[in-house]
């Protein structure tokens, strides 16, 4: 897919050198305790791209490390975002940096390119393994269950090759979050055997890892979805054969990204309301008061529920 409309602060890169010599440093969101600025014991400077990839670092992490989110806003688009100088010199700092990759959050890269020394990298698509289909990579990653517990390992290994005192507490913290996204997949399992082979539609490819996992079929034209994802007009004919879905009734449920709407994305959710057809929204970045496995508790409660009522 085309890679999301990130954008990097100009003055950014320019900015980092001045902004070096003043204190701590506050980075698009969470409040960051710079390691090797002195003072107490310093702990491990984790930076994220999104706060997704923060909350699981900070499970795993526990009060060893100070976690930064980039983008950490739940009402932020992320499409829009723009890296500020903070955020160039929180990264700068930083021993352990994690990003979605696959085209989702390029600026990270862009920003690493202007850091003078190694920093340890994790990047959650290489993590997990998913290529692209038909020549179009689905990035949205975070939305795997599976990849999300490979990825908690990777990141408990990379914070005890950087703090080796730290080894048991983030095995166990690891093996937490393993234990707790597996009722996740758990979960999945369940609504695939009720509801496994029924269509749904989404308006872009944000959820469809976790639909896919719940046995449901995505109809959803690719044209439609493509365009809604990269901000261009839907061709008229793939508009109104997207609409035909739920005239006809051949989708259950419309998942759609609450955090990206537009013109097309309101046509789709007039006519499944026109058709009755349950409307379950989802977002790209974690809402405020909750960790990831609540999250996605509730992402897969409000699609089962939306699914049981058109039975």
């Amino acid at each position: 897919m085309q890679a999301h409309r990130w954008m990097v602060a100009a003055t950014a890169v320019a900015a980092m050198t001045v902004l070096a010599g003043c204190g701590s440093a506050v980075a698009g969101g969470d409040a960051v305790s710079a390691s090797g600025t002195g003072g107490a014991a310093a702990k491990i400077s984790v930076v994220t791209s999104t706060n997704v990839y923060g909350n699981i670092a900070g499970q795993i992490a526990g009060d060893r490390a100070a976690v930064t989110s980039l983008i950490s806003s739940p009402d932020a688009d992320p499409h829009e975002f723009e890296a500020s100088p903070h955020d160039q010199l929180a990264l700068s700092r930083a021993d352990l940096v994690i990003e979605n990759g696959g085209g989702y959050d390029d600026f990270v890269d862009t920003m690493l390119g202007a850091v003078g020394r190694h920093i340890t990298v994790l990047n959650a698509v290489n993590i997990s393994g998913k290529k692209a289909q038909g020549g179009e990579l689905n990035e949205h990653v975070w939305y795997d269950l599976s990849s999300m517990i490979t990825l908690a390992d990777r990141i408990a290994a990379a914070l005890t090759a950087l703090d080796p005192a730290g080894a048991d507490t983030f095995a166990a913290n690891a093996a937490d979050f393993r234990s707790e996204v597996r009722k996740l997949v758990a979960q999945t399992a369940s609504i695939s055997h009720v509801h496994h082979g029924e269509g749904v539609a989404i308006t872009e490819p944000v959820p469809l890892y976790l639909l896919q996992a719940c046995g449901l079929d995505n109809r959803t034209l690719e044209g439609f979805s493509e365009a809604v994802e990269d901000d261009t007009d839907v061709p008229p004919l793939v508009l109104q054969r997207t609409l035909d879905l739920f005239a006809a009734g051949r989708v259950a449920l419309l998942v759609y990204n609450e955090q990206t709407t537009g013109p097309a994305t309101q046509r789709v959710l007039d006519a499944a309301k026109e058709h009755h057809i349950p409307v379950v929204p989802v977002t790209e970045t974690l809402p405020a008061g909750q960790d990831y496995q609540s999250w996605m508790h509730g992402n897969l409660t409000a699609i089962q529920r939306a699914l049981d009522r058109t039975q």
